[in-house]
């Protein structure tokens, strides 16, 4: 398996190079918006170390990001009034991992609802709405 590279964009993030709507942080993780949405509420969680994927994370990391995902999925849920949620992850550019750093999409769903298309970048105002829902809701618990 390659190296993870400390020069990929969630890495650049994490360093405060590069901007991000962040909506929950914990000593292990981050959790911030997607800016190509594929539904509103679309978020990202990561760990705040290094790791390229579930290939080469560790026990203890893939349990930090978990638990984070749980806590994000229900936070959507209650801030969009959604039936569901998709819980995405990919692994190596041929399971369509694009960013090399171990990253779980959480898209909130209605019944009925269809994903948008791929590689559309968001409006920005509307994802920073959309954050402030997620962090209400985290706040009401």
């Amino acid at each position: 398996m390659p190296a993870y590279d400390p020069d990929n964009i969630f890495a650049k993030l994490l360093r405060g190079e590069i901007p991000s709507t962040r909506v929950y942080e914990d000593d292990e993780t981050l959790a911030f918006m997607d800016i190509m949405p594929r539904a509103d509420g679309h978020l990202l969680v990561i760990p705040k170390t290094p790791c390229r994927n579930i290939l080469d994370a560790s026990p203890e990391q893939l349990a930090a990001v978990m638990q984070t995902v749980r806590k994000m999925s229900q936070a959507v849920i209650k801030a969009f009034g959604a039936d569901g949620v998709t819980v995405q992850q990919f692994n190596e550019a041929a399971g369509g991992q694009e960013v090399f750093h171990l990253h779980v999409h959480v898209l909130p769903r209605r019944e009925g609802d269809r994903l948008r298309p791929p590689g559309q970048m968001g409006d920005k105002e509307r994802i920073q709405a959309q954050a402030e829902k997620i962090r209400a809701a985290l706040k009401a618990g």
